[in-house]
């Protein structure tokens, strides 16, 4: 199928892309496009209008900055993927990029592209919400932001509003010297959506304590969720204590059913992942410290 007539606009700033969203509630944002075209072709999205924002040159860039890493929106997944700063400061960023659909995908598809979809299979918004990203915004005021777990509201669903635009993601770098990361998922073929997905990260002392730690799980419910399980820090976080950690904080996880798996499977898997996942964040952190730790 071809897409239905609409109108194409290539906005010379920010500024200018978040006044012609403003003015057009029929109006989207285009980047990448590897969600947006192929819902064009089968009309299953009909914009009026579609504001191309791939070449404004304040939403590209990778930076670190004031304890954090700012991925501009318009970052090409792949840049991200073989990025040194992301590597070093954002490791679970980096272990999940090659299980975002396929190489060609990545070359085309963006960072903040994959946030402002909101599939709750994804694993960009995944990491965003374990980590506690804030999610930067421009919009006809000015800049301004919100919390990862505010910005996500339902599948493909966001708090953005009328006008506002995901300018970029401020990914937490953590302080600790032994850091760690455990990823799984669990999908029909390699870079299929999720059917549940489990991502960790895990700072350890001198002597294997737990000093921090974050879980969170996609897939399983409408968005993704961050699993409380501070009850780990100071413990060694052996596979008794991360069991019983993820048994308790997913007790009250609302798993959804679909035609792919039922919300009990996903409820079990979920759980077996989260374990998984711990244990192999663990074992990373013990084995390999964090290049550039200060």
């Amino acid at each position: 199928m071809k897409p239905a007539p609409f109108d194409y606009v290539r906005p010379g700033s920010l500024a200018e892309a978040c006044a012609l969203l403003a003015g057009d509630e029929d109006a989207r944002l285009i980047a990448g496009g590897q969600t947006l075209v192929p819902m064009l072709a089968m009309r299953l999205a009909r914009p009026a209008k579609l504001i191309d924002i791939l070449r404004l040159p304040e939403l590209a860039g990778i930076r670190e900055e004031a304890g954090a890493v700012i991925v501009g929106a318009t970052t090409r997944q792949a840049q991200a993927e073989r990025d040194p700063v992301i590597r070093a400061s954002v490791p679970m960023l980096a272990r999940v990029l090659p299980w975002v659909g396929h190489p060609p995908t990545r070359n085309r598809g963006t960072v903040g592209g994959s946030i402002a979809n909101a599939d709750p299979s994804a694993e960009i918004p995944l990491v965003a919400v374990t980590l506690g990203a804030e999610i930067m915004l421009a919009t006809t005021d000015g800049p301004t932001s919100m919390p990862a777990d505010d910005f996500f509201i339902g599948p493909m669903l966001t708090a953005i509003g009328q006008g506002e635009c995901v300018s970029a993601i401020r990914f937490p770098v953590w302080p600790h010297k032994h850091i760690g990361v455990g990823f799984f998922e669990i999908s029909a073929r390699k870079s299929d959506f999720a059917f549940v997905a489990a991502a960790a990260q895990v700072a350890l002392d001198e002597e294997g304590r737990c000093l921090d730690v974050a879980l969170g799980v996609g897939g399983v419910g409408d968005r993704p969720l961050r699993l409380d399980v501070s009850s780990l820090v100071g413990t060694k976080l052996d596979s008794a204590s991360a069991a019983e950690a993820v048994n308790a904080a997913s007790v009250e996880l609302d798993a959804s059913s679909d035609l792919h798996a039922s919300a009990a499977y996903r409820r079990r898997v979920s759980v077996v992942l989260c374990i998984r996942a711990l244990e192999q964040a663990r074992d990373n952190a013990a084995a390999k410290p964090k290049k550039g730790a200060r």
